[in-house]
């Protein structure tokens, strides 16, 4: 009653409807609490890692805005949106742009967890003053740098929020270094910006001084360092590696490292010396993309296009052969652009070549039907092509060069195999090729044609044929990944329909 008494008192006496009512007290909450408060629900692990001191933290907000899985951004993100024009160049330098390397995404995407650990380790070191190293693997392409570009914006948000003193940061790429060992003047420039440094002195020298000195480091700030590429610093005698990891046990160090590195067994070779100098730092490991994650990632980018440029199964083809081969997101990235170019001059080629009988009505109702929503967007045909071109392997190769029959039984021993069998017998390969050939309207072979074609593709290493009195009773299997199949006759619309 009292709450209701409060909305009356607000809307000086006038009644309003309760839908509407419960809109605006919605409004007042969101206004009158912008930071999280104790009465709001926690989830049992956050409760545990946050302390009542700890606002929300920029990593807790990002967890937040990537729960949706692949599916549905799908089907509200894509299926929404108006097919784009490929002829228009606003449209395109758009799309373009927003896939392209340089971009920096507008939230990273698939890799909270890993964000959440580095964090929370810089967390606690500036809570409690205390140095710590950590070193963060992966290969490349896989949101390293990204990430920690992240964590260091959230890290200093959090600190002035908390109360703490924000960290000094100093973030480099260590491929940039005139030589290795001037890290350490970096680190000298960041430390004491303002104070004149005895130049008979080394720097490493100067900071191990200063980090050994309690009275000396009570006067300096938290420094995180973020060294990327760091197996640059990898020489003959990596005293220069291992000097930067020291700088972090010294009693009064004030450093954060975190070493950024493609090289995953880094830490393997020097864990053991690291170990003895006891300097060993914790290792986060950077896993390859997935497909779906792959999936995720390229729709979070194509948001920000207001317009549906990908058939969703030309990008989920894309980020299965990229998953396969590395999990490179920047290998996705081009292979996406580089569709998108062969898309512009299939556009550009038919065009040209109908325009030149535009007096004759039967092309210009061609050229109508050029500009339908199939033809507008990027198809798996075009995706094909595109990672054709940026995977070139011997088995595409071979299964691409095969005369057309021979082409026929490979995708009917795909058709065959799809479900959960492995093998069949020629007899039964026969006839998914007769098949196959009867829906084309081509004329098949006979069966011993079929049994010398056969062997041929065996020869190729693509089949393997058993023993047997009775050709057609010889057992068939398929030597080479589906996959490899599918992906090297998708450009040809016959044998896209086929495998569909």
């Amino acid at each position: 009653m009292a709450v209701k008494s409060e909305e009356i008192s607000r809307s000086h006496g006038k009644s309003t409807p309760q839908k509407r009512r419960l809109r605006s007290n919605a409004d007042v909450v969101i206004h009158e609490s912008p930071v999280s408060s104790p009465s709001k629900r926690k989830s049992p692990r956050r409760c545990v890692d946050s302390s009542p001191n700890t606002p929300t933290n920029g990593i807790e907000k990002l967890e937040k805005e990537c729960k949706s899985p692949v599916k549905k951004n799908t089907s509200n993100n894509f299926s929404e949106k108006p097919n784009w024009n490929p002829r228009d160049i606003k449209q395109t330098s758009a799309v373009k742009e927003a896939l392209h390397l340089s971009t920096a995404p507008s939230s990273v995407v698939c890799r909270e967890d890993e964000q959440k650990r580095v964090f929370d380790f810089c967390k606690t070191c500036i809570e409690q003053e205390k140095a710590g190293s950590l070193y963060v693997c992966g290969c490349p392409g896989t949101g390293k740098s990204l990430s920690m570009e992240r964590v260091k914006q959230c890290l200093v948000d959090w600190a002035k929020e908390a109360g703490f003193q924000p960290p000094d940061v100093l973030a480099m790429n260590c491929t940039s270094l005139a030589k290795t060992s001037e890290i350490f003047n970096k680190m000298m420039e960041k430390t004491l910006p303002r104070k004149k440094i005895d130049g008979s002195t080394p720097p490493l020298q100067h900071l191990q001084n200063l980090y050994s000195q309690q009275q000396q480091s009570l006067n300096s700030k938290m420094m995180l360092i973020i060294a990327d590429e760091l197996d640059y610093l990898v020489t003959k005698d990596c005293a220069v590696l291992y000097d930067l990891f020291i700088l972090t046990t010294l009693p009064f160090s004030r450093c954060i490292l975190i070493g950024v590195a493609n090289a995953i067994d880094l830490a393997d070779r020097f864990l053991p010396r690291l170990k003895s100098l006891n300097c060993k730092p914790m290792v986060i490991t950077f896993r390859a993309y997935s497909k779906d994650q792959i999936i995720r990632i390229l729709q979070e980018r194509l948001m920000a296009v207001p317009h549906l440029v990908f058939h969703p199964k030309a990008l989920e083809l894309c980020a299965r052969k990229v998953a396969a081969a590395s999990g490179d997101m920047r290998k996705a990235l081009c292979v996406c652009r580089s569709a998108i170019e062969i898309l512009e001059a299939e556009l550009r080629e038919s065009t040209s070549n109908l325009t030149s009988f535009s007096t004759d009505k039967r092309q210009k109702t061609s050229i109508a039907c050029i500009k339908t929503q199939e033809n507008d967007i990027v198809r798996i045909d075009h995706m094909a092509v595109a990672l054709s071109k940026a995977f070139r392997s011997p088995i595409v190769d071979t299964i691409q060069s095969l005369p057309q029959h021979q082409q026929i039984i490979l995708c009917a021993a795909v058709k065959f195999f799809h479900g959960a069998k492995k093998d069949t017998t020629v007899g039964e390969l026969n006839k998914s090729y007769m098949e196959i050939c009867k829906s084309a309207f081509i004329p098949p072979v006979g069966i011993f044609e079929f049994l010398n074609m056969c062997i041929v593709v065996a020869d190729q290493g693509l089949l393997k044929l058993g023993q047997s009195r009775d050709d057609k009773l010889k057992r068939v299997i398929l030597k080479v990944d589906e996959a490899d199949v599918t992906f090297a006759l998708q450009g040809i619309r016959f044998f896209r329909n086929c495998l569909q």
